[in-house]
């Protein structure tokens, strides 16, 4: 069985959880001008010599950001990197299946978005989206890519997820991210912990991305189970223009570490 799409239903804390940076926004600025700066895959080459253990676009239809040729240079790229994992979001309903289908990345995450969406602000709907889904997902797994699907934190939809063919599933974390620092932190976080204990009784890996940053980033790892990765662009990448991408990659990763190390 390919390993990229075996089931994950043992996922758990006994490993790391994998960063993988989100370089739209290096591309959103470098499109401000025609000089071909800031490079996307000098972004990913410095993050990935850093430590992170993958890249993470999001090539939208209006090519505001990451463009068609930014996902090919980025494969091509990542051929020296094996061990560096290249995942590819959009909805599958536009334009992310040709790039699947072209560079065949480790994972696509599937994100319902619509054309023209400002950013990501929903998970899928199922099992309502379920048909629409379950063609995509097997052909995904087809070309040996596996699927993630972005989700809200709602521990009833997981099963539908997994009956979908998804062998993982990314949290949508806005929701827990504006809650941080807030009385009602407590309670979003535990919808967090039961949508994750939910995928994981699914057979399902977890995922988690969407306004983590350094402050929110080790709160959320010590509570929810089984996160595998966590994709971060936008609070990452305004990290680096003040620490630097490889400083601000450490750092990321240091706030891992710490959600790994014993506490009070």
């Amino acid at each position: 069985m390919n390993p990229l799409v075996a089931p994950e239903s043992s996922a758990g804390h006994g490993s790391r959880t994998a960063l993988s940076v989100n370089l739209n926004k290096v591309a959103l600025l470098r499109n401000t001008r025609h000089l071909g700066i800031p490079s996307v895959t000098r972004a990913a080459t410095i993050v990935l010599e850093a430590g992170a253990q993958g890249v993470t676009v999001h090539p939208r239809p209006d090519g505001r950001h990451i463009r068609t040729h930014d996902v090919h240079d980025l494969a091509a790229l990542l051929k020296h990197w094996p061990h560096a994992e290249y995942n590819i979001e959009g909805n599958p309903l536009h334009n992310l299946m040709d790039l699947v289908r072209a560079v065949k990345p480790h994972q696509a995450t599937f994100v319902p978005d619509a054309e023209g969406q400002f950013t990501s602000d929903h998970g899928w709907n199922l099992p309502a989206d379920v048909a629409t889904l379950r063609p995509l997902i097997a052909e995904c797994h087809a070309l040996g890519v596996r699927v993630s699907l972005f989700m809200d934190p709602l521990p009833q939809a997981m099963r539908h997820a997994r009956e979908a063919g998804a062998d993982r599933i990314e949290l949508y974390t806005e929701a827990y991210a504006r809650a941080y620092g807030t009385p009602e932190h407590d309670a979003v976080l535990a919808r967090y912990v039961d949508a994750a204990e939910a995928a994981l009784a699914a057979g399902l890996g977890v995922n988690a991305g969407h306004d983590l940053n350094r402050d929110n980033l080790t709160a959320f790892l010590r509570a929810v189970p089984g996160v595998l990765e966590v994709s971060i662009g936008h609070a990452l990448i305004a990290d680096a223009l003040e620490l630097g991408y490889a400083e601000t990659v450490r750092d990321y990763q240091r706030c891992i570490q710490r959600a790994y190390a014993p506490h009070g």
